[in-house]
């Protein structure tokens, strides 16, 4: 019997680490996650990772899911097209202490990059043979798989917790802000402000099955929700805010929003939006 009642609110996957989101109506759970969730990343001419923290314009790259392609487009920019079963060349590449097999996505695409970031990049794609998984010291038993994700293949947050962080930007004198700025893959109703933050697991029940999601660590955030993903300016209003109320103890005062998950059972079944699901809390 579950403690509380969910409904999946939105889906969202980050195709390429870094830039922009999809909303999807539904999603296919794979071992890292939601499918293609930060399958690509952006690395420098060494092969280690780029995000918004240094390079906050990637914000304003925009992908889009197509049948067999994805197409990514930015201001002033010809879209790029970018195949879904297309690699070419095999790489070693850098994301954060982990080096991992990747493929690099060809001399087109590191030109698009290059270009419109203004420096010197390539587009690689993670190696399916490859695994990298979460740390133990969050995921007990289980062995969480993830892509280029930072650390888990999974983020959650509330529709409330986004309400009360808007509440207190108000207080502030400063204008409301939305979801994209924390992406997160599923966004949940039901839930009182942040109440992410206690739940243990959640279930959907599915056609083919459970989707059983364990909710294993906060997500300590660092300057991105600062990051405005339709302008790309950036400022300090929402990290201000979330400092004043949102410090874990668990991890050494880090300011906090939303919760990191781990898949236990379901890889292959479908998510959909609006799907119900029940939680229950954890008594630590």
């Amino acid at each position: 019997m579950s403690d509380v009642d969910v409904r999946i609110a939105a889906l969202n996957v980050y195709p390429v680490k870094s830039c922009g989101g999809v909303a999807l109506d539904e999603s296919v759970l794979v071992e890292t996650g939601l499918e293609f969730d930060r399958a690509w990343m952006v690395v420098d001419h060494v092969g280690r990772f780029v995000t918004q923290r240094e390079l906050p314009r990637m914000a304003l790259i925009r992908p889009q899911l197509r049948g067999s392609d994805m197409i990514l487009r930015a201001s002033r920019m010809l879209a790029l097209h970018v195949a879904l079963d297309a690699v070419e060349q095999a790489a070693r590449v850098t994301v954060w202490d982990d080096e991992v097999a990747a493929y690099d996505m060809g001399d087109l695409a590191a030109q698009w990059f290059s270009d419109f970031l203004e420096t010197r990049l390539r587009l690689v794609r993670f190696d399916p043979e490859q695994q990298r998984f979460s740390n133990r010291k969050w995921t007990g038993d289980i062995a969480a798989e993830n892509a280029f994700a930072d650390a888990f293949p999974l983020l959650v947050t509330s529709t409330a917790g986004l309400d009360e962080l808007n509440r207190r930007l108000a207080s502030n004198g400063v204008d409301a802000v939305t979801m994209a700025r924390f992406r997160p893959n599923l966004v949940l109703d039901g839930l009182d402000a942040n109440g992410e933050d206690h739940l243990d697991e959640i279930v959907f029940d599915t056609d083919d099955g459970a989707v059983r999601l364990k909710l294993v660590k906060p997500c300590s955030r660092c300057t991105i929700p600062d990051v405005d993903p339709l302008t790309a300016a950036t400022g300090h209003a929402v990290g201000d805010a979330l400092a004043a109320y949102r410090t874990d103890s668990r991890l050494e005062g880090a300011v906090t929003f939303g919760m990191n998950a781990v898949i236990v059972e379901g890889v292959e079944r479908v998510l959909r939006i609006g799907m119900s699901g029940g939680a229950t809390y954890r008594f630590d």
